[in-house]
This record gives structure tokens, C-alpha cells and sequence, in this order.
């Protein structure tokens, strides 16, 4: 049963069956004993790495599947500070505030309410993941007999970190410039306790000044939901769209379940791509003397999806762009490898150096609201600059052999052109500089081309100079990948 729940990324899968609070104590058995000997073969020899955070979501199935966790935990010799009920990013800081061994949150992020699961990270918040240490919490969460092992007796402390926590946040919110309306749309999950206790009448620090929030599904004490948690559906904006305009408001923000995720909307009711607005952060943080203590250079990690318009953009302001595969493991391990500053994914995950390189809901809508409170111009004017190419946006296609079409795409398009081909993550064919050549196909697009993991599908992401060089590729690049799926 533990394979049905243990995926590349985290633990997931609908409660009670097959995740069930049984299998919630063999994790926190696996979790811990993945954790300890991590934090020791590294030569940590602090008291505090035998800690181990957990924090969890307002699911109905959270309290007795963290109560379960922390036991395993327990059990196997693990100490627990339990800092209740959070949003993710708040794990990742109370793992480096208290200098603990790793932490897990109980959340199933996005997904219905039914779901349900554990997002683990190991010291420094770095995350864990199947090729980094899930395969082997899985491992000893199997072998581990509850009726025949010898509980060790770890302790566990619940602690309140929401006023270092609000303190760290606000560290991004630059002081100053002029007041701003938002709409904020916690789609009736963890944003709904974060944005108060950091921004709101509940921050131990006080409201965060000049900003007035306009609330909208924070009810989360229900465990249920009034749209899907996923702002990356544009269905789920449509609320937000409509508050913002009738509000006449300066943007709006939709988080997801887990509030690490977020999407802007600007002040017309216009969804705006994470791409974009990471393309709109990069002077931000890079300008000397900005708001966001740029120094002019450094370097930004951006999703390889993403817009062209974002490498140009950090390269324009005196940066180093650095492409990377999907995934937040990989965006954590680039902007960590490379020193960068700051990283956008398409996704709806922003990452900063200054947050232990992993992503925040919290700390980005920080830097857009100080953004707009020092700009003159609205959100909508900011975006525009750097719309400047045309996109599909993702296009799923199903087909069974989705090597076969890989090969079939690179062999028919990619050599009919001066192409630059790369497979950092799937198949990406770059013929932006290209002029065209008399097999018919046009210059001035690239395309990125991947698989999913664990279902028959290609997702393809193509982006063009214009409209019309985007048709014709993409009538003649989707037949190959299989038949559209519309979702």
C-alpha cells in the first residue's frame, strides 16, 4: 500500500484508503529514521538535530494523521516540535530558525479535500524527494512490525513561532512608498491563518502598514473547500477577477491549499503568467539600491518553460539566468548551486536566497505588494513590457509511446532547422534566431516538450515572435504529440 502514496516529490493520496492513519505512524517512523542518520552522517552533532518540525493543514483528516506522524516519531527516537497548524513555508523556516534535523507538513497542497499527505525536508529546509531520501523513509517505513519494535520514548513540544516567523516575512516588505488595496484569495486553505498572522490585525508585530486587505475565502476551519485550491486553474481566478474589479483594487492574489503557491491578478482582472511576473521581479532584486537590495548583479534561476523574455530580462539588468528543469528540487539545488538571488517557476513557486533558497507564498506576495507600493505605475503597466512574445501556454496531448513521438519531433522538425536541441528536461527545440528554411518550417519559436511522470501524456509549451508563427507550429508540431486532452 505504501507505493500507491509515496510519489517523486512527497507523499500523497486520498485518506483513508489508501493513506490511513496507520500508514501516518509508519512514516513518522520512516521520516525519522531517515532524518536522525541523515543529520548524523553529516557530522551534526547539535542536541537539536534529533528535532524534527511538523507542522499540518486544516484538512478534516490532518489531526489524526499528525497525531499518527508525530507517534512514529516518537517511537522511533525522534523529537517533535509541533508547531500546529501552518502553511508549508512556515515549516521551512522553523526548520532553520530552531537548526533542526528536518520537518515534515502534513498537507495534500492543491489537491480536493479527500487527499491528503507529508512533504518532508531534511536540515536547512532542503527538500526530499524520491532520488534524495523518500525511497528510503519509504524503506524503513515497511519494515518497521509497530506490534513487535521497542518504542523509544522521543518528547515532543508544541511551540509558537508566529512572531519570528511575521519578522522574517516582513524582512521583504519594503518600508515606505504609497498605500495599497489587495484582494487576497486563500481558496479557503492555509492562507487564510498565514495572511492575518503576518499581514493582518493578528501579525504579533501588528498590520503591516499602507496595505489594506480585502478578504476573500479565509474560512478554512471547514477543512473544505468553495473553489479547487489550484490557482493554476483559470476557473479558480474567477472570484478573485471579479472582487478585484468591483473593489478597484491594485491586484489580487490567489494562493493554493499549502500557501506556497501563488498567482497574481493585476488591477484589470488579468491573470498574470509566473513567468511574467518573474521576468517583472528581476530588476527588483538586481537593481543597485532598489527596494529589493539588488547589487546589480547575481544570478536568477528561472523554469526552462518560461517565457524568453525572462532570460532577456536578467541579462538586461546585469545578471546571470540559469534554466532549470521543473520541480522545486531542482529550482532549490540551482538557486543553491549557483548563489542566485531569487527563482520563478512557472508553476507558481518563487524562491529566495534570503529564505534558506526555498520557496514562499508569503514572502512573494511581500515583494510584489513593495514592488507596487514604490512603482508608478499599476501592475498592469509593469506586466505589459515583457508580454512581448505569444504562447500556447501548456498543451497536454495523450499517446502511449511518448519516447517514440520524442524521437518522431526531434527528427522531423529539429533537423529541418538550424535548431539549438537540448534534453535538460524533455525535449526543447530553440529556433528563435532562426529565419526560416525551404522545408516550410518558420524561425522565431522554440518549444519545450516533456513527459509526465506517472500518466501517458506530453505536456508541450511552445512561444513564437507572433501569432501567425505560432498556428503554423503548432499545427504542425501537435499531431505528432498524440490526441489534445482538454484539461
Amino acid at each position: 500500500m505504501l507505493g500507491k502514496v509515496f510519489k517523486a516529490y512527497d507523499i500523497r493520496g486520498t485518506y483513508p484508503d489508501p493513506l490511513d492513519d496507520k500508514m501516518g505512524w509508519q512514516i513518522g517512523y520512516g521520516v525519522s529514521k531517515f532524518l536522525l542518520a541523515d543529520a548524523k552522517a553529516a557530522g551534526e552533532t547539535s542536541p537539536m538535530m534529533h528535532n524534527i518540525v511538523v507542522g499540518r493543514d486544516m484538512r478534516k483528516s490532518s489531526p489524526s494523521l499528525t497525531k499518527q506522524l508525530i507517534q512514529g516519531i516518537n517511537d522511533q527516537g525522534g523529537h517533535v516540535i509541533d508547531v500546529g497548524l501552518v502553511d508549508t513555508p512556515f515549516v521551512y523556516f522553523a526548520i532553520n530558525h530552531l537548526d533542526c534535523a528536518g520537518g515534515v507538513m502534513t498537507t495534500a497542497s492543491h489537491n480536493p479535500p479527500q487527499y491528503n499527505g507529508f512533504k518532508v525536508s531534511k536540515r536547512k529546509a532542503k527538500p526530499v524527494g524520491e532520488a534524495t531520501g523518500l525511497s528510503e523513509v519509504r524503506k524503513h517505513a515497511a519494515m518497521v512490525d509497530r506490534a513487535t519494535m521497542q518504542p523509544a520514548h522521543g518528547r515532543t513540544e508544541q511551540r509558537n513561532l508566529w512572531e519570528a516567523y511575521a519578522r522574517h516575512v516582513r524582512h521583504f516588505l519594503a518600508p515606505g512608498g504609497s498605500n495599497i488595496k489587495v484582494v487576497i484569495d486563500a481558496s479557503n486553505g492555509m492562507a487564510g491563518t498565514m495572511v492575518p498572522m503576518v499581514f493582518g490585525k493578528k501579525c504579533p508585530l501588528g498590520p503591516a502598514p499602507g496595505i489594506e486587505i480585502i478578504e476573500l475565502n479565509f474560512d478554512n476551519s471547514k477543512g473544505e473547500f468553495v473553489h479547487e485550491p489550484n490557482p493554476l486553474v483559470a476557473s479558480n481566478l474567477r472570484q478573485l477577477q471579479e472582487r478585484v474589479k468591483a473593489e478597484k483594487a491594485d491586484l489580487g492574489i490567489c494562493f493554493d491549499g499549502d500557501a506556497d503557491r501563488c498567482v497574481i491578478v493585476d488591477e484589470k482582472g488579468h491573470i498574470v503568467g509566473c513567468d511574467h511576473l518573474t521576468a517583472v521581479l528581476v530588476p527588483y532584486f538586481l537593481k543597485k539600491g532598489g527596494p529589493g537590495g539588488g547589487t546589480g548583479k547575481g544570478g536568477v534561476v528561472y523554469d526552462l518553460r518560461s517565457t524568453k523574455a525572462v532570460s532577456e530580462e536578467i541579462l538586461r539588468h546585469g545578471g546571470t539566468p540559469y534554466r532549470s528543469r521543473v520541480g522545486h528540487v531542482f529550482m532549490k539545488q540551482a538557486l543553491a548551486e549557483h548563489g542566485c538571488v531569487f527563482g520563478g517557476e512557472l508553476s507558481g513557486h518563487f524562491y529566495f536566497r534570503d529564505n534558506f533558497n526555498a520557496d514562499s507564498g508569503a514572502i512573494a506576495m511581500a515583494v510584489v505588494l513593495s514592488l507596487l507600493k514604490h512603482s508608478s505605475k499599476t501592475m498592469s503597466q509593469l506586466v505589459a513590457p515583457v508580454k512581448r512574445y505569444v504562447q500556447s501556454g501548456e498543451i497536454n496531448f495523450h499517446i502511449e509511446d511518448k519516447d517514440g513521438a520524442l524521437l518522431n519531433l526531434r527528427k522531423e522538425v529539429a533537423i529541418s532547422v538550424d535548431a539549438k536541441i537540448d534534453e535538460l528536461d524533455g525535449l526543447t527545440i530553440d529556433c528563435f534566431d532562426q529565419h526560416g528554411t525551404k522545408a516550410g518550417v518558420p524561425g522565431g519559436w522554440w518549444c519545450n516538450v516533456r513527459k509526465s511522470n506517472t500518466e501517458p501524456l506530453l505536456r508541450l509549451n511552445l512561444e513564437a515572435k507572433d501569432q501567425k508563427t505560432l498556428d503554423a507550429m503548432l499545427a504542425r508540431i501537435s499531431p505528432m504529440l498524440g490526441t489534445k486532452v482538454d484539461h
